[in-house]
């Protein structure tokens, strides 16, 4: 698999851990009395996260990216439905 490739891969396994971060962990912990959700869920949307700003990084190198690329990627990585957006419009 090539660079792109796996960057975009992690930026939708990323959105996606974030979602289910927000919408369903979240939610357990406060509402269904479970922090072991967010302990979990959050463990591996940190994993993902790092995984996404190397791997940004990475790819604005490679494809000789603008630094304002990279700006907003991590930018949009921090909104909800962002990385999706990132993978459709910005790639």
């Amino acid at each position: 698999m090539n660079l792109i490739k796996i960057f975009r891969w992690v930026a939708i396994a990323e959105g996606v851990s974030f979602l289910v971060l927000l919408g369903i962990a979240m939610p357990l912990k406060y509402f269904a009395g479970m922090p072991e959700a967010v302990k979990i869920i959050g463990m591996l949307h940190g994993v993902l996260f790092v995984s996404f700003i190397v791997l940004a990084w990475s790819v604005m190198d490679q494809l000789q990216k603008k630094f304002s690329w990279f700006l907003a990627a991590i930018l949009l990585s921090v909104l909800p439905f962002g990385t999706f957006y990132l993978d459709r419009k910005m790639m």
